[in-house]
């Protein structure tokens, strides 16, 4: 039998077995089920039903006199099908808002960050946006002495860039440089600046007219040859994922892997990619230090065009109701708070 095939009462019993596991933390057994949930069922019952869902892989007995303990199918059961997410109210999605406003887009993301591992006290993850996905306002190379120039990338989000390169142009092309550059690039992401330059280097037509092979130049001296830039990864509260429950070979693989940038961009990267909350059990994270954590994870930004993403992670033993909410509303004014600032609102 599959969970979709479970009878609406062990579906009741599941929940609230898992229920009363999350609130407490210990196992549980039938007279704790049938004494603080009205199912109009006997323990004996309970009991019975309980031993198929163990049967079914949706609960385990860790020992042979305790109660029983949901596993992460029967989690996963749960939290599919049949947890219950409370919705924030108007004055907790305000207090979110006024924690995270801020005057810049670094500021907003740090805020935000601090705020998840506060309201959820589990560690808070945020991929800030990609600075590759910034699209360019403007490019304008100001002259110094020996043959450098200071390229100034404006973006349309308002952020300014300042970058030394080495090649000896005549002061006097600038301005034709900048109107060919700027006509050729304004609005496209920085990846798509850099495809672009590569692109025209390549063709023929171009490099026989010396003044757009010398902006071509300038423009792969700024936007391809320059060092790699990587998404910022904001991590708070990590203390939190230290608790009694947890070993501390386990709690120290555990912070390594909050160290590890990559590690956390690979995670992340698979919930900017996909569509809505993202929950995360156990092995479905796919890292070993993760084995008996959880993560619930979303995307912010433009719908169509996510920048970044958050994630809170915990044990397994969560409050997922009010994580999720949490989580969901966070990224949402993120989302928000983000675009204002992008178009110049206050």
């Amino acid at each position: 039998m599959s969970g979709a095939e479970l009878t609406r009462r062990a579906q009741k019993i599941l929940h609230a077995v898992i229920t009363e596991y999350l609130h407490g933390g210990d196992a549980v057994g039938s007279r704790t089920v049938t004494r603080r949930h009205d199912l109009g069922l006997s323990p004996a019952t309970v009991r019975n039903v309980m031993a198929d869902l163990e049967e079914m892989g949706m609960l385990e007995q860790r020992h042979s006199s305790a109660g029983r303990v949901p596993t992460e199918s029967g989690l996963r059961f749960f939290i599919n099908s049949l947890l219950k997410v409370r919705g924030l109210s108007a004055r907790e999605r305000e207090e979110i808002r006024e924690r995270v406003v801020a005057p810049t887009a670094d500021e907003v993301v740090h805020r935000a960050s601090r705020l998840l591992s506060d309201l959820t006290q589990h560690a808070a993850v945020i991929i800030a946006p990609d600075p590759d996905q910034q699209r360019l306002a403007q490019v304008e190379f100001v002259p110094l002495r020996d043959g450098k120039l200071i390229a100034v990338l404006v973006t349309t989000d308002g952020g300014i860039e300042n970058r030394l390169i080495i090649d000896d142009v005549d002061p006097r092309r600038l301005e034709r440089i900048h109107n060919y550059l700027n006509q050729q690039l304004s609005g496209m992401t920085l990846d798509e600046v850099r495809e672009r330059v590569i692109r025209e280097l390549g063709e023929d037509k171009n490099k026989y007219d010396e003044s757009i092979s010398e902006a071509l130049r300038l423009g792969h001296a700024v936007f391809v040859a320059r060092p790699d830039r990587s998404a910022d990864i904001l991590v708070s509260g990590q203390a939190n994922l230290i608790h009694e429950e947890l070993e501390k070979e386990r709690s120290r693989d555990l912070l390594k892997t909050l160290e590890d940038k990559e590690t956390l961009v690979r995670l992340l990267d698979r919930t900017r990619h996909a569509e809505g909350l993202q929950v995360f059990l156990g092995a479905e994270t796919a890292m070993a230090a993760l084995t008996g954590s959880s993560v619930v994870a979303v995307s912010y930004g433009p719908e169509d065009q996510p920048i970044g993403a958050l994630a809170v992670i915990g044990p397994m033993r969560m409050n997922y109701g009010k994580v999720m909410s949490v989580v969901d509303v966070t990224a949402d004014t993120v989302s928000q708070l983000l675009a204002a600032l992008k178009s110049g609102q206050s």
